[in-house]
């Protein structure tokens, strides 16, 4: 069993589940998740401990977010793409969709490691440029995702 299976068993990610996932209601409110975390962090600043309440109702929508939306089959943009996910998560993804998706894995990680350093220091510059690099190694993750879904549907059809 590969870690992204152990992951995806943690979070309860049955086919249903997947299917919830794909709505991109879900996909673009987990993206909405990214700076009600970076505010929740921040607001350190303003009331104190009480700013791990943000982080814990932004940690718990999260968990929430892939069980509360109706599934959908993949017609849009992000429903394909996490349909493709799900392959990826499967071990389907072939080796030049892994490569890129590797390197996509890192760019988002450096954009982690930026918005960490922003919220640490309570500095913008890092946390936007992080947020602005996590958000578009996202986005692209996605339509990779899309792609590795499109051909493979097309290859089994």
């Amino acid at each position: 069993m590969t870690s992204k299976n152990v992951v995806a068993g943690a979070h309860g990610m049955t086919d249903q589940a997947w299917k919830k996932h794909a709505n991109p209601w879900s996909v673009w409110t987990r993206f909405a998740a990214i700076p009600a975390f970076e505010l929740a962090v921040w607001s350190r600043e303003w009331i104190g401990w009480w700013s791990l309440a943000g982080v814990a109702l932004v940690a718990l929508w999260l968990w929430l977010n892939v069980h509360l939306f109706s599934t959908v089959e993949p017609t849009s943009w992000a429903a394909r793409g996490i349909y493709g996910e799900q392959l990826h998560v499967e071990g389907k993804a072939p080796a030049a969709h892994r490569l890129v998706l590797r390197l996509l894995i890192v760019a988002g990680l450096v954009g982690f490691a930026f918005i960490a350093w922003g919220l640490i220091d309570l500095e913008i510059w890092p946390l936007l440029l992080g947020t602005v690099l996590l958000v578009l190694a996202q986005l692209w993750r996605i339509d990779r995702y899309g792609l590795l879904y499109e051909q493979h549907h097309s290859q089994t059809r």
